[in-house]
C-alpha cells in the first residue's frame, strides 16, 4: 500500500513537471480620473468584459480619483498600480516630484474639446471673455487644457469665469443653460445635444497639440512590475482596436458590463463612433498606443513658455513606448 502510494505521488509529480507552467494571475488597482461607468472608459470595461486582462495574467480592480492630476499623484506615491490621465499629464506633475510617465496613448487626437451653447454666441476662442466655462475639477487635466487654449489666444485666466462643477454639473448646468460652455468629452456633448441644446464645437488640436487618454505608471511600478504594466497596456489597446473594428459590438458589450446604461445602446454606439473618429484615430494604425516625443516636446515647450507649468523635464522622463507592441 505504501509502495503503491509513493508510486502514484511520484507519477503525479512527474506529470506536473511535464505540463507547461501557467502564469499566476496578479492583482492590480487601476485608478480612473472619473467614474468607471462613463463611456470615456469603455475600453477598460470592454477589456474586462472580454477577458483581455485575464488573458494577460492580471486581475483589475477599478477605483476613482479626482481628475487626471490627482490620479497621477496617487499613482506616483503608490496608492494605485496604474492610472489614467492624458498624454500631457506627466509634464504637469513630474516637475513637482511625482515620478510617473505615460506608458500608452489611446489615440492621436485630443480627449477634450471645447463645447459651447449656440445661444452663447461664441464664434471663436476670443469670444470666451466674460463667459462661464465649466470643468469637472481644477485637478482635472481638462482644466489645464482649457488654460492652454486661453493663453494660446492671449486670453487671461481672470477674463473667463472658469467654474469647477463636478461630474454631474458638467452636463446638468449646460442643459439648464447656466454654463456657456465646457471643456468636454464626447459623451457629455452627446448628452447635452440629446437634451435639445444646440452646440458648437471647437477642436483644441487646431490651437495646440493636446493629446488623448493615457495610461500612466510610476517609475517604481515600471521597474518592479513590468508584467503588470505590459499586461494592462496590451489588454486596453486590444479593446481600443475592437472599438475601431466594430463600434456596435463594443457598445453592446459595454452596456452588458455596465447595466446602468441598459436601453441606451444606440446612444453608446454613437458615442463610441465619435471616439473612434475624434480620439482613437491613429496613422498609421500600427502606431496606436505610442507616444511621439516631438509632440511631447512641443506641448511641454508651450506649457512652460506660457507658465502653465513652471519647469521642463527631460522628454524621456515623460513616457515610455516599451510596453506597446
Amino acid at each position: 500500500m505504501c509502495i503503491t502510494r509513493r508510486a502514484v505521488i511520484g507519477s503525479m509529480i512527474a506529470s506536473a513537471a511535464l505540463r507547461p507552467a501557467v502564469a499566476a494571475t496578479k492583482s492590480m488597482t487601476y485608478l480612473l480620473p472619473a467614474p468607471a461607468t462613463l463611456p470615456a472608459f469603455l475600453p477598460f470595461q470592454l477589456a474586462q468584459k472580454r477577458g483581455y486582462f485575464a488573458k494577460n495574467g492580471i486581475a483589475v480592480t477599478f477605483a476613482t480619483g479626482r481628475g487626471g492630476a490627482d490620479v497621477a499623484k496617487q499613482v506616483g506615491v503608490g496608492n494605485a498600480d496604474l492610472g489614467g490621465g492624458v498624454g500631457e499629464t506627466s509634464m504637469i506633475v513630474r516637475p513637482n516630484g511625482v515620478p510617473i510617465r505615460g506608458v500608452a496613448l489611446l489615440g492621436q487626437r485630443p480627449l477634450f474639446e471645447l463645447v459651447t451653447r449656440k445661444a452663447a454666441h461664441i464664434h471663436g476662442i476670443e469670444d470666451l471673455r466674460g463667459k462661464k466655462i465649466g470643468v469637472t475639477s481644477y485637478q482635472d487635466t481638462a482644466y489645464y487644457a482649457l488654460l492652454a487654449v486661453l493663453v494660446a489666444k492671449g486670453i487671461k485666466r481672470a477674463e473667463v469665469q472658469v467654474e469647477q462643477v463636478g461630474q454631474a454639473g458638467i452636463t446638468q448646468l449646460m442643459i439648464a443653460q447656466s454654463l456657456d460652455g465646457i471643456m468636454g468629452v464626447p459623451e457629455w456633448s452627446d448628452t447635452i445635444a440629446t437634451a435639445g441644446i444646440p452646440l458648437d464645437f471647437f477642436p483644441i488640436d487646431r490651437i495646440f497639440p493636446a493629446m488623448a487618454q493615457a495610461i500612466m505608471a510610476s517609475d517604481e511600478t515600471i521597474k518592479q512590475k513590468p508584467d503588470v504594466v505590459g499586461g494592462c497596456v496590451k489588454a486596453v489597446l486590444q479593446a481600443v482596436r475592437d472599438c475601431i473594428a466594430d463600434p456596435a459590438a463594443a457598445a453592446k458589450d459595454f452596456v452588458a458590463a455596465v447595466p446602468q446604461h441598459a436601453g441606451k445602446e444606440a446612444q453608446i454606439e454613437r458615442i463610441v463612433r465619435r471616439y473612434v473618429t475624434d480620439v482613437y484615430h491613429t496613422e498609421p494604425p500600427s502606431a496606436l498606443g505610442r507616444f511621439d516625443p516631438q509632440r511631447l516636446r512641443t506641448v511641454q515647450e508651450f506649457y512652460v513658455k506660457n507658465q502653465i507649468v513652471e519647469t521642463a523635464v527631460p522628454i524621456d522622463d515623460l513616457y515610455t513606448n516599451e510596453f506597446v507592441s
